[in-house]
């Protein structure tokens, strides 16, 4: 006697169509989790892109361009960074055009660059034990005795400081100044500003160091703008700092000539 196989009933039976449909969205998914997942690990960790918002740094940078920053190199004199407000610097034409939820989400991710509300760019020009100061007899900026010349990057017309000063920059901070001197809100503009929070005057001036997202390393757009940002030479003969303080030194006088 032989058994007739019987016919599965024709509504539980379920087309080949579809389940082949469920299992190629239920990969799209994965991996554009994953590619998600990926991306914000390189944007946390690694690297990001950032919408310059102001014309502090021009020529180096214009507005508008968008430039990689690095998270894995230390930052050292003559880079270009990036950090968060140490307080009180950002104006609205420098906070960047925050955007909304959505966009906000992609910049987390990485599919978008930063529109830097909330950072901004300067040029690193002192390390925590550096003496910066303006100006020398030609009007050079002198970092630990040696005269910066900034004739490469500093913006056609401006002069390197119309602000005298003397300061010694203390652990754990930095000291930035843009490229467009007489456009740039840099650590010059507030070393006379007093701590809300009950430091000393001046503490403002000086960017700590985990303020700082990265350095920039490159323009990659606009496609005509493209080149790497590199250290200048002239930093490379600044004499080694001595030790820093923990309390930075600041004097609105000039060195002595």
């Amino acid at each position: 006697m032989t058994d007739t196989p019987t016919k599965p009933d024709a509504k539980d039976a379920k087309p080949a169509h579809r389940s082949g449909f469920a299992a190629a969205a239920r990969e799209f998914v994965l991996i554009v989790v994953g590619a998600l997942i990926v991306s914000s690990i390189l944007r946390a960790f690694v690297g990001q892109m950032f919408i310059i918002p102001s014309e502090s740094m021009e020529n180096t940078l214009l507005v508008g361009d968008r430039v990689v920053v690095e998270k894995l190199t230390d930052v050292k004199r003559g880079d270009v960074v990036v950090f968060e407000d140490p307080g009180g610097w950002l104006g609205q034409e420098e906070s960047g055009q925050k955007r909304g939820s959505i966009g906000r989400f992609f910049e987390i991710v990485g599919l978008l660059p930063d529109s830097s509300h909330g950072h901004l760019i300067k040029r690193l020009i002192g390390m925590p034990g550096d003496k910066v100061a303006c100006c020398d007899a030609k009007g050079r900026i002198l970092v630990n005795g040696q005269p910066l010349d900034e004739t490469s990057y500093l913006y056609p017309g401006d002069a390197p400081s119309q602000m005298e000063f003397q300061v010694t920059v203390p652990a754990g901070r930095i000291f930035v100044m843009g490229d467009h001197r007489s456009a740039s809100g840099d650590s010059r503009v507030h070393l006379q500003d007093l701590d809300a929070n009950g430091g000393n005057q001046g503490d403002a001036a000086f960017v700590p160091l985990d303020k700082v997202t990265g350095r920039a390393i490159a323009i990659v757009w606009p496609a005509g703008r493209w080149s790497k940002l590199g250290v200048p030479g002239t930093f490379k003969a600044v004499p080694a700092p001595g030790p820093a303080p923990d309390k930075p030194s600041i004097s609105l006088t000039p060195p002595p000539k």
